[in-house]
């Protein structure tokens, strides 16, 4: 049925960083990514409540990775001005603790998360080296290290303000563009960083960069295990899924086997318009026989109609 669908999405309650707080018999210790890839479950102002029903993210700001690559040139004045957009971030998150005398907000709250997200590692990591994560070993490296230390600096905040940072794998799609036009605009066009209309979603492989199904995984996989606040990776298929279940499923396993907690598989979706419909179509529709281009008989509607009740059909098409 997964084959079937048409983005299958799969969450792994036993990656290990989703394990450590599942309790048989405890469905409120399983893990729920919510909307795209929102996960919430580990609770530093109070342990005791390390669950996922009830909870949710606060609010998220996203650091635009790859503009400080570009203004600061070297890997050590990077690290060094990211610490201070981390602290800013931290500081404009908090900015609900400065409430009038009157206002009241619940304990409650205080058991949601404040994450920090961050667009483009990618073109971060060829502006910083030549080369993004998918390419060389040596940008992978750098890569964990700079997710890593901006995990390191949520853990730190968490335990310094009793409260829950978290550090997101930002989805915004819409950001990625933006940030890449203000930034085509301020620095110009930077091959390899500027000089697509987007920045590559958080920690991904560039979609351009050829790569193997289960490499990509492997490379994205570390990464999942760092952004606690949520992650997702994805494998673009270029056939339909059902006519080859073998593949699909061994994809499926590699996910699990290299730690990947939540992962997605989209593949090519057609439309028939005339029967409706919904899958992979070659030279002619699996269920009305149609061809594109040619026409179907009334006969051959109503017989389908039989077959399948409810069935839309578009009759201005036909």
């Amino acid at each position: 049925m997964s084959a079937k669908r048409l983005f299958p999405n799969f969450s792994f309650q036993d990656a290990p960083y989703n394990l450590q707080y599942y309790k048989p018999g405890h469905p409120e210790t399983e893990i729920s990514y919510m909307g795209c890839r929102t996960r919430v479950i580990g609770n530093n102002y109070d342990p005791t409540r390390e669950i996922s029903f009830g909870r949710g993210n606060l609010s998220f700001t996203s650091i635009n990775l790859p503009r400080i690559a570009i203004k600061m040139k070297s890997v050590d004045l990077f690290f060094k001005e990211l610490d201070r957009m981390l602290q800013l971030v931290s500081d404009q998150l908090m900015d609900s603790e400065k409430l009038g005398w009157e206002d009241t907000v619940g304990e409650v709250i205080k058991h949601g998360t404040l994450s920090i997200g961050f667009i483009g590692l990618a073109e971060t990591l060829v502006a910083l080296t030549g080369k993004h994560h998918g390419e060389s070993e040596a940008s992978q490296e750098l890569g964990l290290k700079i997710i890593g230390h901006m995990r390191e600096f949520c853990d730190k905040e968490s335990k310094r303000l009793g409260l829950n940072f978290s550090l997101l794998a930002t989805p915004a799609e819409g950001l990625s563009g933006r940030f890449v036009r203000m930034d085509k605009k301020k620095f110009g066009i930077i091959p390899g960083v500027t000089d697509r209309d987007y920045y590559t979603n958080s920690f991904h492989v560039p979609v351009y960069y050829k790569i193997s199904a289960f490499k990509k995984l492997s490379l994205e996989a570390p990464y999942h295990a760092l952004t606690n606040a949520g992650h997702i990776s994805y494998i673009e298929l270029d056939g339909d899924p059902t006519q080859n279940l073998d593949a699909f499923e061994k994809i499926v396993q590699h996910m699990a086997k290299v730690g990947i907690g939540y992962g997605s598989i989209n593949h090519p979706v057609d439309r028939d318009p005339v029967c409706g419909f919904v899958g992979v179509i070659g030279d002619c529709c699996p269920r009305c026989g149609r061809s594109e281009g040619h026409a179907i008989s009334e006969a051959k509607i109503e017989e389908l109609r039989k077959l399948y009740p409810g069935m839309p059909v578009f009759r201005g098409v036909r």
